[in-house]
């Protein structure tokens, strides 16, 4: 990476990979002892930025505060852990050179940190000379899984599929009304009540009377009690309407997809899975 800025502007710096997808914000810059360009820079990854990862600045661009590297996020990711403890060791250099498929052209390099992320260019910088190709590179599942690793950046896939997302939403799915009618039901009542009657009476006369013999009428008033029906309103009881919530589960099904990956005009083909047991090309 050409770079004409200060080592401020690097720790400043956001990393984004090759889709334009953020990595994290730098955390360490490395130099090389002979020119002291920056060779590396670190960002957090994994759950809760709990790993410091490192990534080379040999293909990076940096434009104001973005550093943009040829690399996607996921295989940022999976690079090779380096512990944070202020130097990179040739092993470690050259492990790191094998999976970022980056060429070590720069003969005996080394790398520095100071340990303040906005005061590195003015902090002493340990050192330590980077290793020579093919350092303890081993066998030979060392050396398929390092051509493996180096060509997935230029010319791998990467695979995708769907997870499902299950939530709730709420929906209309009907009206309740309030209302009251009139209903009329027949409510008899025993009521008591009472009438004269015509009762003819009859005893006898005292002494002498100087009565003529005639005719004569007498009249007599009769009355009854007749039931009168009246009515009244009242109040007998209060209704209203209310809701109220009720839980169920129900289960509902959906296709998911996923991609996989076939290997055209290569024959015995190995995957990572012949090697160390995981599932992937």
């Amino acid at each position: 990476m050409a770079f004409s800025g200060s080592i401020q502007d690097l720790q400043r710096a956001e990393v984004v990979d090759s889709t334009g997808t953020k990595v994290g914000k730098v955390g360490q810059v490395y130099l090389t002892n002979d020119s002291q360009e920056p060779s590396w820079v670190t960002v957090n990854t994994g759950l809760f930025g709990t790993k410091e990862t490192f990534i080379p600045l040999a293909e990076a661009t940096f434009s104001g505060v973005v550093i943009t590297v040829p690399y996607e996020k996921s295989f940022i990711k999976d690079a090779p852990h380096v512990d944070e403890d202020g130097e990179i060791s040739a092993q470690q250099e050259e492990e790191l050179y094998r999976y970022y498929g980056v060429a070590d052209d720069r003969g005996t390099a080394a790398t520095g940190r100071g340990t303040d992320r906005d005061g590195l260019g003015d902090r002493d910088r340990d050192a330590a000379p980077a290793g020579t190709a093919g350092t303890d590179v081993g066998t030979d599942r060392d050396r398929d899984l390092d051509r493996d690793r180096a060509g997935k950046d230029a010319d791998g896939v990467t695979l995708h599929e769907e997870k499902v997302v299950v939530g709730t939403e709420r929906q209309q799915t009907g009206k309740a009304r309030l209302r009251k009618y009139v209903v009329t039901d027949i409510e008899q009542v025993e009521v008591p009540v009472q009438r004269e009657e015509v009762v003819l009476e009859r005893e006898p006369a005292t002494g002498r009377d100087a009565g003529r013999v005639g005719e004569e009428e007498v009249e007599v008033t009769l009355s009854e009690e007749r039931p009168v029906i009246n009515k009244e309103t009242v109040a007998t009881e209060n209704v209203s309407l209310g809701k109220r919530t009720v839980e169920d589960t129900e289960t509902v099904r959906t296709e998911v997809a996923h991609e996989e990956v076939d290997v055209d005009g290569v024959q015995n083909a190995r995957t990572d899975a012949d090697r160390d047991g995981r599932d992937r090309i």
